[in-house]
């Protein structure tokens, strides 16, 4: 497996660095952004594996930003909202409905939590094609033809 690229945008550099020190216990390379804009840019860019990210950050809204990744990568980059703004049940199932967030926590985030989730996130991404039929097997199902 090569190695992951993680994108983690906030504009606060003291809560940036503080998820980069947890993401550092696991073997990816990070990539940091301040704002939005300058995170959409580097996405397009890298091409990170997943995203991390404060949904108020400025020059584009992290909702927004969201939205775009999971639209523009078809669902395939996984983005988890860190938030210390936005708060309650109503707001973090917006952010997975409408926005095409895979996870969101309300800061401060449990480190071990986190770092559960984004593994999951990424492994999940090379599993995939592991449990994918081949098209021998698709075409028997299809024709009805399965023991």
């Amino acid at each position: 497996m090569s190695e992951k690229k993680i994108l983690v945008i906030d504009y606060q550099t003291n809560e940036r660095e503080e998820l980069v020190r947890i993401l550092k216990r696991l073997r990816v390379q990070i990539i940091e952004a301040a704002d939005g804009a300058q995170g959409y840019e580097l996405f397009k860019e890298e091409k990170p594996d997943l995203v991390i990210m404060e949904a108020m950050i400025p020059r584009l809204h992290g909702f927004e930003l969201t939205k775009k990744i999971f639209q523009e990568s078809k669902g395939t980059v996984p983005v988890i909202i860190v938030t210390r703004v936005y708060k309650g049940p109503q707001i973090r199932h917006e952010a997975l409905t409408n926005f095409g967030a895979s996870e969101f926590f309300e800061s401060p985030v449990n480190p071990e939590v986190l770092l559960e989730t984004v593994d999951k996130l990424l492994s999940s991404e090379d599993d995939i094609e592991d449990t994918l039929p081949d098209l021998d097997t698709v075409l028997k199902i299809v024709s009805g033809k399965v023991n």
